[in-house]
């Protein structure tokens, strides 16, 4: 068993490392350790899905316009504190783009957290996930503006003001755009990943008043780096999509 394994994954490898040498073998992806292919922060990932099907579940069954309850009224607030953002940043209509910007959140602080009990660890501690979640975001923006102003008007981005200058502009706005893939990774992984190995450090060298204080600053940066995340992402779908730009 590999050294830091945790005993969820032990578990998956135990039992279910057939599934996940099939589905890698339909990609033809070879895991190192062929008896053992689940690794922590894929199993950590699905655990926070299912946790936020169940959420999600529990919320739908409790909806209510006459008596909403409290989870009801914390995901009204999220959604109307992220439509207000999206609004800002300049997306017109942000209603359209909230479900994903909500989801991105969630998501995000949701893997940040479940770091916090000490027989979990944040899948966000892996470069994979937040490159993953990077490139959806790209994936996005692009999707959004192309949807949103057509083929050619939304390409005429990349050509800059002045045609002469397009031969120029083209390149510096590809390389940009790829630029924002790797700073939104850079920044999710970096922060989470040092937050971890601080709060790691003093629980192994303390008991409890200073474990204490820095898991409080891990939860400040788990939703610090989860709202800066969704962020980022509202201010380039609002580029992509802005007639005006």
């Amino acid at each position: 068993m590999p050294e830091h394994e945790l005993w969820l994954t032990a578990l998956f490898n135990d039992y279910l490392a057939g599934v996940a040498t099939a589905i890698l073998g339909i990609f033809n992806i070879h895991a190192e350790n062929a008896s053992r292919p689940w690794q922590n922060w894929i199993v950590m990932e699905l655990l926070v899905v299912a946790i936020l099907m169940v959420l999600a579940a529990v919320v739908k069954s409790g909806l209510s316009p006459d008596k909403p309850g409290k989870l009801q009224h914390i995901f009204e607030l999220l959604y109307g504190f992220l439509k207000t953002q999206a609004s800002e940043v300049g997306i017109h209509h942000p209603e359209k783009y909230s479900a994903f910007f909500g989801t991105l959140f969630v998501f995000i602080a949701a893997m940040n957290l479940i770091g916090i009990i000490p027989i979990f660890e944040s899948p966000t501690m892996e470069v994979s996930v937040p490159a993953g979640l990077a490139l959806c975001t790209w994936v996005y923006y692009h999707y959004q503006g192309f949807r949103e102003l057509g083929p050619a008007k939304y390409l005429a981005h990349f050509m800059g003001p002045i045609l002469a200058l397009a031969w120029l502009m083209i390149p510096i706005e590809i390389i940009g755009h790829f630029a924002r893939m790797l700073s939104l990774t850079v920044r999710l992984y970096g922060n989470m990943f040092a937050g971890e190995q601080i709060t790691n450090v003093f629980i192994s060298l303390t008991k409890l008043v200073v474990p204490v204080i820095f898991m409080g600053l891990h939860v400040f940066v788990a939703f610090l780096q989860a709202y800066v995340f969704s962020l980022l992402t509202m201010i380039y779908v609002s580029m992509a999509t802005s007639h005006e730009h």
